[in-house]
């Protein structure tokens, strides 16, 4: 196992510029919902002690006891929102209404926002920068874009903040193109890439990355100048199937592909954009059978909860780690570079540089 304290030195052996990393963006998408070059192998250290939380933010907020725990999403490492939703495991209504708070100290204190619609068949929250967005069916949307004091009324599409939110391209799925969003409209790029079963984009400046699966096999496609010219990128394959390929960007702005099996739980296929050219297929020496989540943290780093626990990714092999984390925790870097770990009892919110990390529970109960 590799403590906390041990992480550094790997991350160091691997990459010499681990210090220079930069944070940038690395989101989920808001609602619907040839082989590595050899390198040296880094010595695992000895096992260590498993290690508690840095700090633990537990707050309980006066509602009825039929109240379900809320969802709780954050933003950022400061702001979040908490949705208390269900009554029983029902839906809110007469007498349980869906109840809305906010925290701008990331966790440490909670304040309670009015709901615009606290009577629906279904409620949701998003929380995106700059905008908090909340789904009543069937009365429609709520967007907020001053942390819950006023919001928008919408009815059909998705209002533009959550459009917003997946980045300059997206897919627009009704077209099964890649569009670029001009702040009002997804509008197709004239040029689009060949991938067949589309279903993915990611950017980092000018850079454009385009993947689909067809069939188990992925495919991708890279433009260099802001989606105007494509390129086939072949992609290094075992043969081991893949039911969707994801584009994320890391926080040090590199390109992941991440090749989900049909079942959604086997351990996924990684490449990483080397050069800005070619995909490297990211060996996982050791890994688990399965995968709830994974999130590249930048140099080449690459964070995996599973039922197994937690483990890193790093120099072609799977290192277990002894972040404070469970199997079931979700994985989610946020637009700061905080890594967000949500579980169906609480938010772990670890926040520093690739595997340097500050570890922070937060607990929202009521009753």
């Amino acid at each position: 196992m590799i403590g906390r304290k041990s992480l550094p030195a790997i991350g160091l052996l691997l990459v010499p510029a681990l210090a220079a990393c930069s944070i940038g963006n690395v989101r989920r998408p808001p609602p619907d919902r040839s082989s590595a070059p050899p390198r040296p192998a880094p010595t695992a250290p000895a096992p260590s002690r498993a290690v508690g939380f840095d700090e633990v933010r537990h707050v309980r907020i006066t509602v009825d006891r039929r109240y379900d725990r809320p969802f709780v999403e954050f933003v950022d490492a400061e702001h979040g929102y908490a949705l208390f939703a269900a009554c029983d495991g029902g839906p809110p209504g007469r007498g349980c209404t869906a109840l809305l708070h906010g925290t701008v100290d990331g966790g440490r204190t909670w304040q309670a926002l009015r709901h615009p619609r606290p009577v629906a068949v279904d409620q949701q929250l998003y929380a995106v920068p700059g905008a908090l967005v909340l789904l009543a069916e069937p009365y429609g949307w709520y967007t907020s874009t001053d942390g819950g004091a006023t919001f928008v009324h919408t009815t059909g599409a998705e209002p533009a903040a959550l459009v917003a939110a997946r980045g300059r391209f997206q897919v627009a799925e009704a077209l099964g193109a890649v569009a670029e969003w001009d702040g009002h409209a997804l509008r197709p790029l004239p040029a689009q890439p060949a991938v067949p079963g589309l279903n993915t984009v990611g950017h980092s400046g000018d850079l454009v990355v385009a993947a689909g699966a067809r069939d188990g096999r992925p495919y991708a496609a890279l433009s260099r100048d802001a989606g105007r010219h494509w390129t086939s990128t072949p992609l290094s394959w075992r043969g081991d199937e893949v039911g969707v390929l994801r584009v994320v960007i890391a926080p040090d702005g590199g390109a992941w592909l991440v090749g989900e099996r049909p079942d959604r739980t086997g351990f996924p296929a990684l490449w990483r954009l080397v050069g800005g050219r070619e995909w490297s297929l990211v060996r996982a020496v050791g890994h688990p059978a399965q995968a709830r989540s994974v999130a590249p943290l930048g140099a080449e780093l690459v964070a995996v909860t599973s039922p197994d626990g937690v483990g890193v990714v790093a120099g072609g092999r799977y290192y277990r780690v002894d972040w404070p984390l469970r199997g079931e925790h979700d994985l989610t870097v946020l637009g700061d570079g905080t890594i967000a770990a949500r579980a169906p009892d609480d938010v772990v919110l670890g926040t520093g540089w690739t595997a340097n990390r500050r570890w922070v529970r937060v607990v929202l109960d009521g009753g």
